[in-house]
């Protein structure tokens, strides 16, 4: 099948031949059989195995789609949950600000109430000049009021998380609004109870004649601007300034208890002797109006002022010998005659329980003894009515 064979070949003139063996001729046989095989081969395989290719491509294909969508779903995700943080970040700092804001407020207003806390400003007592009256606890001439419902009801929070913190916040907020209003009201209350005992009609008292540039129960200017200039919740701002307007309420009836003579005239034991009113004359034998009160004890017995307020007389009077006169604004004046010596000047501060002179019988006097008037706008007034009211207080120093 493979002789040998020569291949000649001629070129410019020269020849040449190529011998080729059997062997030869049969290695070259089978290398083109080869690689025609090889041809078939992959062409077969080829043809057989591209719809499998491209079934897995598209697999594959629909994988990476598929693991596409999730990450982009992730990514996504987390772009909302970062902008869901920071808006609750927002959120949280918004409502830091807002309860600071509201807890300042608080405390300016228990500040303005008397106290920095609401047992302080319910039991702060009646004070000027140093001296102190404490209402108390029970008056009988004291109105009732009810509390408000937010007080006597337990907040109850309905919801969870961060908005129910904030609302157990809002709840207890509004229930120290409302105990301070209570607390507040209760001491006017008091106060009341006891100025009504004093005889003086509280129109008289409270009114708008009682100082010249003094009106009705008015917020400050400096805090309603405060409460204007903080950016509070107005409904917030409104129920502020509600009970601040209570504690104004009740600032200026302390006032006017600070100006009341409700402590006793005569620092130790004494009787009355001669009341306000019609009597009898001790010297004429006939009916006269007696404008004080006769108080006796023994000679150079202390006799000291009633109320915090300035010395306006301090001297002879015709009738009443030695005599102390006492400015304690609001109206309220005392006068204490008979005294055996003087031991304030004109124009001296004295704070109740001070003592003023000594118990005598100088001027238009019988026996040792003090003759006490309490006059309110000019016009003397029964002083027992006030003896009896200051016996629902009790002095501290």
């Amino acid at each position: 099948m493979f002789p040998e064979r020569q291949i000649y070949h001629r070129s410019g003139g020269t020849v040449r031949y190529v011998s080729l063996s059997p062997g030869k001729q049969a290695l070259l046989a089978m290398t083109a059989v080869g690689l025609a095989g090889w041809c078939v081969y992959a062409t077969t395989n080829t043809l057989l195995e591209g719809p499998q290719a491209s079934a897995s491509n598209a697999e594959v294909e629909r994988e990476r789609a598929k693991y596409d969508r999730w990450l982009n779903e992730s990514r996504a995700q987390a772009a909302a949950s970062q902008a869901l943080l920071e808006e609750r970040t927002r959120q949280f700092d918004r409502a830091t600000a807002d309860f600071e804001s509201r807890h300042e407020v608080l405390r300016s207003l228990l500040e303005y109430a008397g106290g920095a806390s609401l047992q302080v400003a319910a039991n702060r007592p009646i004070e000027r000049d140093g001296a102190r009256i404490i209402m108390a606890a029970s008056i009988d001439e004291a109105e009732p009021r009810q509390s408000r419902a937010v007080a006597a009801e337990p907040y109850q929070v309905t919801t969870v998380g961060f908005r129910a913190r904030t609302e157990a916040l809002e709840g207890d907020q509004e229930q120290t609004l409302s105990e301070l209003e209570d607390s507040v009201v209760e001491r006017s209350e008091q106060v009341r109870g006891v100025l009504r005992l004093t005889g003086v009609s509280m129109a008289s008292l409270t009114g708008p004649e009682a100082e010249p540039a003094v009106g009705g129960p008015l917020v400050p200017q400096d805090f309603v601007a405060y409460l204007r200039d903080s950016g509070l919740n107005p409904a917030f701002a409104e129920r502020v300034a509600q009970v601040a307007a209570r504690v104004t309420e009740s600032r200026r009836l302390d006032g006017i208890a600070n100006s009341t003579p409700l402590a006793a005239p005569v620092a130790v034991d004494y009787r009355e002797t001669s009341g306000y009113g019609q009597r009898i004359d001790p010297f004429t034998g006939r009916a006269a109006f007696h404008s004080g009160l006769d108080m006796a004890a023994f000679e150079r017995a202390p006799v000291v002022a009633t109320s915090p307020g300035t010395v306006v007389y301090a001297g002879t009077r015709s009738g009443y010998g030695y005599t102390v006169e006492i400015d304690h604004g609001h109206g309220f004046k005392t006068r204490y005659a008979h005294l055996r010596d003087i031991q304030v000047e004109r124009g001296a501060q004295v704070a109740i329980g001070q003592r003023i002179g000594s118990m005598g019988s100088t001027g238009r006097s019988t026996a040792t003894h003090l003759h006490y008037e309490v006059w309110f706008r000019g016009r003397a007034v029964d002083p027992v009515n006030f003896l009896r009211a200051g016996r629902h207080v009790h002095e501290q120093g």
